[in-house]
């Protein structure tokens, strides 16, 4: 396991981060597969693995939402593991090797989702088509990244989501989007038509569209923030599993990084099992489950809503005043020990 290396951060920057006896301690909780095992084994846990390697020991048909953030096809490295981009014909090669392999731990009813950015969008849907029914493509605003002086600025990824089968769960209700209302209609009464007057201004809920333009990528002032070089926001699993999942339903990411997934299915009532080959990525997963025992919240979403960026007082309070995990006492964050 590789040494901790210790950053200089401004006194206000609350990325979380391990101490080397943070990860022995979180370490201890982390499983490597070396035989089959039972649903039971492996729920609610973080397995240090290459995904080749733990995949004929899982379960077969126990997973309800599967959600997949593979290696884009770019030059990336993951804590010195290095992914290089290759041609678009040897991606898809490499993505079809594994991709039907792990489709076998599904439910029937199971529904799941690919990220993938725009090169290797052109690969992912002629995969998962062979083998799932591809329902839609989300395109989130990334606005993170450099700009181009010859191209445009790439500031979007997509997500492929895809089902089993017909028989799937999609609650449309659960993520709904509350924008600001810039042009409030009445009807002949003078009543407000499809929004609400509030003391903080006028809003709409509005229904789930496959276009993302709320998402804040992780940043230095967030507490969900990780080194992990292509870290999805919290807010973006939240919207996947709220649509595509029911409490208590079992989660699976098979590229867990940092732990954004579990950590978000953890706040919202639901099983997870994360999959991830890099150790130091695991333990941070770990302190990040640790510390969803004392905060739940989620930043974006408030009582229940999705809301825009920015636009109302109560949410940006809320996670502003969220408390950092990394500037609690290693032993005051809980564990739980299977």
């Amino acid at each position: 396991m590789k040494k901790a290396t210790a950053k200089k951060r401004a006194p206000r920057n609350r990325t979380m981060e391990l101490s080397n006896t943070e990860r022995q301690f979180y370490h201890n909780n982390i499983l490597t597969l070396t035989r089959p095992v039972h649903e039971r084994e492996i729920e609610n846990r973080i397995i240090a693995q290459n995904l080749l390697e733990a995949l004929d020991y899982l379960p077969t048909s126990f997973v309800d939402l599967l959600f997949i953030d593979p290696p884009y096809n770019l030059n990336k490295s993951f804590n010195g593991t290095v992914f290089k981009e290759r041609p678009l014909a040897e991606y898809t090669t490499w993505f079809e090797s594994w991709f039907p392999k792990l489709l076998r731990v599904l439910k029937p009813t199971a529904s799941v989702y690919i990220c993938g950015d725009w090169r290797t969008s052109l690969a992912i849907p002629s995969v998962a088509a062979k083998y799932l029914i591809v329902r839609n493509r989300i395109t989130w605003e990334r606005e993170k990244g450099r700009g181009a002086r010859a191209n445009w600025k790439n500031s979007h990824e997509d997500i492929w989501f895809c089902t089993v089968s017909d028989a799937y769960y999609f609650n449309a209700e659960a993520v709904k989007l509350k924008r600001r209302v810039v042009a409030p209609y009445t009807d002949a009464q003078g009543n407000p038509k499809d929004w609400a007057a509030t003391p903080d201004g006028n809003y709409r809920l509005t229904a789930p569209s496959n276009l993302w333009t709320d998402l804040t990528i992780p940043f230095w002032s967030m507490s969900e923030n990780t080194d992990h070089p292509t870290q999805k926001p919290e807010k973006l699993a939240a919207k996947i599993i709220l649509a595509s999942s029911q409490p208590n339903d079992l989660v699976l990411d098979p590229f867990l990084g940092s732990g954004t997934t579990a950590a978000a299915a953890k706040k919202l009532g639901r099983r997870y099992v994360g999959i991830e080959r890099e150790i130091s990525y695991c333990c941070l997963a770990e302190k990040r489950l640790a510390a969803a025992e004392f905060d739940q919240s989620i930043q974006g979403y408030t009582d229940g809503v999705f809301w825009e960026r920015n636009t109302l007082q109560k949410q940006k309070a809320t996670s502003s005043g969220n408390k950092s995990p990394r500037a609690l006492p290693l032993f005051d964050v809980p564990i739980k020990q299977n």
